[in-house]
């Protein structure tokens, strides 16, 4: 038994398994502190009310350690209620008679949405990444969490 198996390219990889998508690779998660300020720069900016949010795709590799398809994954993206804020409107919760004086999330929080919640559109960038991201409105938030992997879809 091999004990250091070999690392397929991405073009081994699609010839021995039909798809582009290579395990060892995690998704890169869209934030202000891994990105430079150019491609930050050129994501949207919520207007108003509204807030960008990332849905959460899920873990690549399962908890037993199985690398986990991208059609899997991407699914579960699709239908997934969790989402990561990325940015949030200049009006955002300033109604207080609405939301209080608190606003119920910031830049940063994982959040519960409505499964269908905001408009759906995917950002291009020249690295080949085309994340999904979400811009909703700020009564659209139905809670906060710590951690993405505690809630699952139905």
């Amino acid at each position: 038994m091999n004990d250091n198996p070999k690392i397929l390219s991405t073009e081994e990889f699609e010839k021995r398994f039909g798809t582009a998508f290579v395990p060892d690779e995690e998704p890169r998660e869209l934030d202000p502190e891994t990105m430079n300020g150019e491609s930050w720069a050129r994501i949207p900016t919520p207007v108003g009310w509204r807030i960008l949010v990332r849905p959460y795709s899920g873990a690549a590799i399962s908890k037993g350690g199985i690398h986990l398809a991208k059609s899997g994954t991407a699914k579960e993206a699709l239908a997934t209620v969790i989402a990561k804020v990325l940015k949030v409107g200049p009006q955002a919760y300033a109604d207080h008679k609405k939301f209080g004086t608190e606003p119920w999330c910031k830049e940063g929080d994982w959040v519960v949405i409505g499964k269908y919640a905001g408009a759906r559109f995917r950002l291009y960038f020249d690295t080949g990444e085309n994340p999904e991201v979400r811009m909703i409105n700020d009564d659209e938030v139905i809670g906060r969490i710590l951690d993405p992997d505690d809630v699952r879809t139905l």
